[in-house]
């Protein structure tokens, strides 16, 4: 039956992400201006950013879908802008509004082919028809206009200047923008997601584009002093990883990703000011650098923990997937096997039974997301190789900017990741060109100056 509306499982998990991170930025914003006079228009702002992200959620119709993702993009614009005299934040929500318009287009498209193709506009329809029209022309156009609107809604590279400049904005916008909105690029694949399996090419698509940024952005992060910025970055980075997953068919690993990367955004930029505090003390306490034995020390134990799991449970289905929960236990067992003293088992003991509960809680939760989900694509086993090499080139660019900076092409390759790789000049230009101010074209004359002196 036609509706406009359709609420899943899936979208009731969505809906929810999305009220408890709602309730706490508009309380958050409550208490932080509590002094502004202007703070009844921020809140309207936000609560009907808030309300357009829910509408988007909920719709059925393609035309409904399209509308509200549209008024997300415009009411975003006004939050941005909340203080519009600062030209960093004026330059961010410039870029921001001329992406935006360009991905609603390219939606546009999306939305054309597929009712050109099954003659209704009814998302559930489409959706459950997706796998009968694979090979299609009309099919894959529309996966590829999506592929592209995932990452500019992701600031994938080249489109990722805005986001990395929107911390200029005040910090609840910064909060909903890294922990909700940018998520949207994710959501609509996962909504979409028969549509992207029935098209190999835009599954290749997505992932060399997604999975180079994610690489590069990830190094760039490693880069930065500024915690907002070193957050933004990174922003960038884990929700090009997402749609890496989405991109192999890991609709599962994607949402848990989703849900965690939300929490972890939303409370790290709301706790900015705290987290200052936490990385002076650490640097005053003196921390001891991981060496290389301890790298590999970690990487071991790790190691074991996985296979362990894969013995037990059979929950590795993807080699990307593997190495990537590889690295990412060793970061957490590294802390613990790079100090010898007299409380280091009890140390290593716990830090491995931590890890291994967190091991456990991964693949209950992919087991039961799969299940409510409900979607199933087969692996590409290519495309899961060339992400695996890729996290592998991430993991070992990483160790030698932190062990080896002294060699030439180490150093090369700082300088070229200290300036954002070179890749938000096109668009501040373009920017500046389509849409002129006398405080931004100063901004860019300081901008390159600051190049100019970084490159001597």
């Amino acid at each position: 039956m036609f509706s406009l509306f359709l609420v899943t499982p899936l979208k009731l998990m969505l809906l929810g992400l999305i009220a408890i991170l709602g309730i706490t930025i508009v309380r958050y914003s409550w208490v932080a201006f509590s002094g502004e006079s202007e703070r009844g228009r921020f809140l309207r702002a936000l609560l009907m950013t808030i309300t357009a992200v829910v509408v988007v959620i909920i719709s059925n119709h393609l035309l409904l879908f399209w509308a509200a993702w549209v008024s997300v993009s415009l009411c975003l614009h006004r939050l941005i802008l909340f203080y519009p005299q600062r030209p960093r934040a004026q330059l961010a929500a410039h870029k921001k509004f001329l992406l935006a318009r360009l991905s609603e287009l390219l939606l546009a498209g999306a939305f054309i082919a597929l009712y050109s193709q099954f003659h209704t506009a009814t998302i559930s329809e489409i959706v459950h028809r997706a796998s009968e029209s694979a090979g299609s022309v009309q099919l894959t156009i529309a996966a590829l206009l999506l592929s592209m609107v995932a990452l500019i809604k992701c600031a994938q590279l080249p489109v990722h200047g805005w986001l990395i400049q929107v911390v200029e904005a005040p910090t609840p916008v910064s909060a909903l923008l890294h922990a909700g909105i940018v998520n949207l690029g994710g959501i609509l694949l996962l909504f979409f997601s028969p549509v992207l399996a029935a098209s190999p090419a835009a599954c290749w698509f997505l992932v060399i584009l997604a999975g180079v940024s994610t690489t590069i952005t990830g190094l760039v992060s490693t880069t930065r002093i500024s915690i907002k910025v070193k957050l933004a970055w990174s922003t960038s980075s884990q929700m090009g990883l997402m749609l890496v997953e989405i991109g192999l068919g890991l609709y599962e690993m994607a949402l848990l990703h989703l849900f965690a990367h939300s929490f972890y955004k939303s409370f790290s930029f709301l706790n900015s000011g705290n987290t200052v505090n936490h990385y002076l003390a650490a640097k005053l306490a003196g921390g001891v650098k991981p060496r290389v034995r301890h790298w590999v020390l970690a990487l071991t134990f790790a190691l074991i923990l996985i296979s362990i799991a894969q013995w037990q449970f059979a929950m590795m289905t993807s080699l990307a997937a593997t190495v990537l929960i590889w690295f990412a236990l060793s970061a957490l067992v590294l802390p613990s096997v790079s100090r010898w003293d007299a409380g280091s088992l009890p140390r290593i003991a716990i830090t491995l039974a931590f890890a291994a509960g967190l091991l456990t809680l991964y693949t209950t939760a992919k087991h039961h997301l799969s299940t409510l989900v409900g979607m199933d694509a087969p692996l590409n086993i290519y495309a899961d190789s060339f992400v695996a090499l890729l996290f592998f080139s991430l993991f070992a660019l990483s160790i030698a900017l932190q062990y080896w900076p002294h060699i030439s092409w180490v150093k090369r390759l700082f300088i070229w990741l200290n300036a954002g790789a070179y890749l938000d000049e096109w668009a501040t230009r373009l920017t500046l060109k389509l849409w002129p101010s006398e405080s931004l074209i100063k901004l860019q004359n300081a901008q390159w100056q600051q190049v100019k002196t970084e490159a001597k």
